[in-house]
């Protein structure tokens, strides 16, 4: 027996835009998407370590993730060359609640969000997550990008420091308490490693003829990706010299050389009862990062555009599974993305590819990871944060309007001081009342003068935008507004395009008062949508078809 869904209400079909990208596959573009994944496949690896490590997990749970949630949010989701896994959105939201609920509520919670992702995408809510204001999304996104930062001022120092708080003013005093033993090794190991990152693209900026070899194999050289090359340079050094430095190895143990194996997070209801926070916030920002890079990969590629809906059901199924094997919350991912499309990605086979070749790395070159620098890692993870922030826009508030200014500057500092849910739910309030405000400003009353030889007590007045609740109070104005010998008055209303509930009460309630004082309403040039509703409230009989005419003229003429 089927489930019978409400009259209007459409399930979206589960199709993974793998298939069509199938249909008319070629060894041509098979090989520009090997190509594509084994580029990403190697620069996603300093970042899934460095991303799990500043969630406070495990090393190898970010490359779990990352081999296991790029799989199948690239063979399942509904864009083309979208690449998914450990993002930096996601650090402070997932250190927060390792400090507060544990690892096992978070495998628990990132179960329960993609669970509740595959549910958005099914009832084909991909859409409603354009519609959060684009301030909020970038107050929020340059606040995670300065608690990332902040979370690596610890490693970068090489400070000793078992766990810092979860919150940012703790996390300040915490630092600022323990400045005094700073690792300068560490720091110098750090820096040279963000610099690295900084100036490795710009070799490969030098002129296309070269004048000397050198050039050119410096050239060739700069094709590889920064962060290996720093993490590599890092690496050795600390192995060579036996720095002073904190590395994986001596923090973590190493990274087992194995595949993971599948894990039953102990469910319970009262641990999933205080998830419900956790839960949503996850899910939420799962679903804001990988629909905005869905969005960037579309402007960059020549592939059809994404599908939001089965995006939003790969990124779900994807983060039920990844928890199982140990894995953190997955999304869509700005940078490997923005890597895949310039590497000549055209399908999600390059995204399959990027996650086989993780796999592969870690089959055969785990033990080497022992010897990575959490410096190294913290000078990579100093740009990921440069990067994910939109600085610019703090330049550019002068020349928006205060609620704009507010909203950014708003939803930037609740992330901040206080997190991620406080700010989007602050900032969709906020929205909320700064739109109400400016749709109620746009509602205006004027007067209309009539033709000649219309009697004295005839008055009339015109309406524009929309009647709804934020802008009653000018209606009940009117009142105020008419002569002492008015006894007819003529609203026009063909520039009103709708009208709500509350707005037709306070034309109800103006209705009265004039009945009261002996004056007449009539009501000309009705939109559609206005005059439905007052035909199904029945205002339109109560008031009379003589008074609903259809033109100012013939208002003129009942008037008379």
């Amino acid at each position: 027996m089927g489930i019978r869904l409400p009259a209007g209400l459409e399930l979206a079909s589960f199709r993974p835009r793998l298939l069509d990208e199938l249909k008319d596959y070629g060894r041509q573009r098979f090989a520009r998407d090997v190509s594509a994944g084994l580029t990403v496949g190697v620069v996603a690896l300093p970042l899934a370590m460095a991303f799990a490590i500043a969630s406070g997990v495990k090393p190898e749970q970010g490359l779990i993730t990352a081999i296991i949630a790029g799989f199948l949010i690239s063979a399942l989701g509904g864009s083309s060359v979208q690449i998914g896994g450990p993002a930096g959105a996601f650090i402070v939201i997932v250190y927060g609640i390792v400090q507060r609920y544990g690892l096992g509520n978070l495998l628990i919670s990132t179960v329960l969000a993609g669970g509740l992702l595959f549910l958005m995408g099914l009832f084909k809510l991909g859409v409603l997550v354009r519609y959060i204001p684009v301030t909020i999304v970038i107050g929020f996104t340059n606040g995670i990008a300065v608690l990332i930062a902040l979370s690596q001022v610890k490693d970068l120092l090489g400070l000793s420091i078992d766990a810092l708080p979860a919150d940012f003013f703790s996390q300040i005093a915490t630092l600022g308490r323990h400045l005094h033993g700073f690792n300068p090794m560490a720091l110098g190991l750090g820096l040279t490693c963000l610099a690295i990152v900084i100036l490795w693209p710009k070799l490969y900026a030098l002129p296309a003829i070269a004048r000397s070899p050198m050039q050119r194999g410096l050239k060739v050289v700069a094709r590889l990706p920064g962060t290996i090359v720093a993490l590599s340079l890092a690496t050795a050094l600390t192995a060579l010299f036996a720095l002073p430095v904190e590395t994986i190895g001596s923090r973590f143990g190493g990274i087992p050389q194995s595949l993971p194996t599948l894990q039953w997070p102990a469910f319970s209801w009262d641990g999933i009862r205080q998830l419900f926070i956790p839960t949503l916030t996850i899910a939420m920002l799962g679903a804001i990062e990988s629909l905005l890079c869905a969005r960037v990969a579309d402007n960059l590629s020549e592939r059809p555009r994404h599908d939001p809906n089965q995006e939003l059901m790969g990124q779900g199924v994807a983060n039920m599974v990844v928890p199982f094997f140990g894995g953190i919350p997955a999304t869509g991912t700005i940078a490997r993305t923005v890597t895949n499309v310039r590497s000549g990605a055209t399908s999600p086979v390059a995204g399959i590819v990027h996650a086989l070749t993780l796999l592969a790395v870690v089959l055969v070159a785990a033990p080497l990871a022992s010897h990575v620098p959490l410096a190294a890692l913290a000078g990579i993870l100093l740009f990921v944060a440069w990067n994910m922030g939109e600085w610019r826009e703090f330049v550019r508030l002068r020349q928006f309007s205060v609620p704009y200014r507010v909203l950014l500057v708003g939803t930037f500092v609740l992330t901040v001081v206080f997190d991620l849910t406080v700010a989007v739910e602050v900032g969709l309030v906020m929205a909320c009342v700064f739109f109400i405000y400016r749709m109620s400003t746009l509602f205006r009353i004027e007067p209309l003068p009539l033709p000649a030889g219309v009697p004295c007590t005839v008055q009339a007045m015109k309406l524009y935008g929309a009647l709804f609740f934020g802008a009653v109070a000018k209606v009940e104005a009117i009142t105020q507004r008419l002569h002492p010998d008015t006894r007819v008055l003529v609203l026009e209303m063909h520039r009103l395009i709708s009208i709500d509930t509350t707005g037709l009460d306070a034309l109800e309630q103006l209705h009265r008062n004039l009945q009261r004082r002996g004056i007449r309403l009539v009501l000309c040039d009705l939109n559609e949508q206005p005059r439905s509703l007052m035909d199904r409230s029945g205002f339109a009989a109560h008031l009379g078809a003589h008074n609903l005419v259809p033109d100012l003229h013939a208002a003129v003429a009942a008037a008379a």
